[in-house]
């Protein structure tokens, strides 16, 4: 028996988010009033997507099942865009509006950046 799709992606998503909450509290109660915990997980699932397209660029053989529970389920289950958006317009909202600036550019430009280490790390190690 196979497992569907939509399972992969469901069992990935819950585990992704299970990790986004717990990194939420691992930065619960740090200084300054950034939302680090949707920060770390942006730029994580960002270089953990980085650095799966690079290993399946390479040829690395990456079943359709393990994709979507990798890709669509895992990171993004743990990637927060909607956490963020909701972040961002509290901090708007609260007056904060150099600090929201600067999440705003933290998350774009290192979530890219994130994804080009990701890959380029793992284009480094797998030359092969």
């Amino acid at each position: 028996m196979t497992i569907p799709a939509l399972a992969w992606v469901g069992l990935g998503g819950a585990a992704g988010a299970m990790l986004r909450y717990a990194a939420s509290l691992a930065f619960a109660g740090t200084a300054m009033a950034l939302p680090w915990g949707t920060l770390f997980a942006n730029l994580t699932g960002c270089f953990g997507i980085g650095v799966l397209a690079e290993l399946v660029s390479r040829g690395m053989s990456v079943t359709p099942e393990a994709r979507l529970f990798l890709a669509t389920g895992l990171c993004g289950g743990f990637t927060t865009m909607s956490s963020f958006i909701y972040e961002l317009a509290g901090l708007w909202r609260e007056g904060a509006t150099l600090l929201a600036s600067a999440y705003l550019l933290a998350t774009l430009v290192g979530s890219v950046v994130c994804f080009g280490l990701g890959a380029w790390a793992t284009h480094a190690i797998w030359r092969g």
